[in-house]
């Protein structure tokens, strides 16, 4: 059984750097480009939607979110691409790195942060 949980976890990791893969070739349609980008970066992404340290549900959006996206952009995803971008994902030793993504994913934390600050600051009577 552990060995069975190895390898379907082995086999997400490299659909997710295929979706990565997906997102950015020239032949996906431009609705599956969102998808897969949209999914890939959530599951790249090291800041989850639901921390980990909340007990049941911070794991639950790891095991049931991405697979669900996973499922949905290879469905639609032409096959014969999938596959070929599939082979491509398991020959890659690491995972994409992007600093653009990086400083996207930073700049929305520090808005929503900067936001949040705004929100709770001391309102001044008149």
């Amino acid at each position: 059984m552990f060995a069975t949980l190895k390898d379907w976890a082995r086999r997400i990791r490299r659909d997710i750097i295929a979706l990565y893969l997906v997102a950015r070739d020239p032949r996906t349609p431009w609705h599956v480009k969102i998808a897969a980008a949209c999914v890939a970066a959530y599951a790249l992404n090291p800041i989850d939607l639901i921390p980990d340290f909340i007990p049941v549900l911070g794991y639950l959006d790891d095991l049931i979110i991405v697979p669900i996206g996973i499922w949905l952009v290879v469905r639609l995803t032409p096959p014969e691409l999938m596959s070929e971008l599939r082979a491509k994902a398991a020959q890659m030793d690491v995972r994409p790195k992007s600093r653009a993504g990086a400083l996207f994913v930073a700049a929305i934390w520090l808005a929503a942060g900067a936001l949040v600050l705004w929100w709770l600051r001391p309102v001044r009577a008149a």
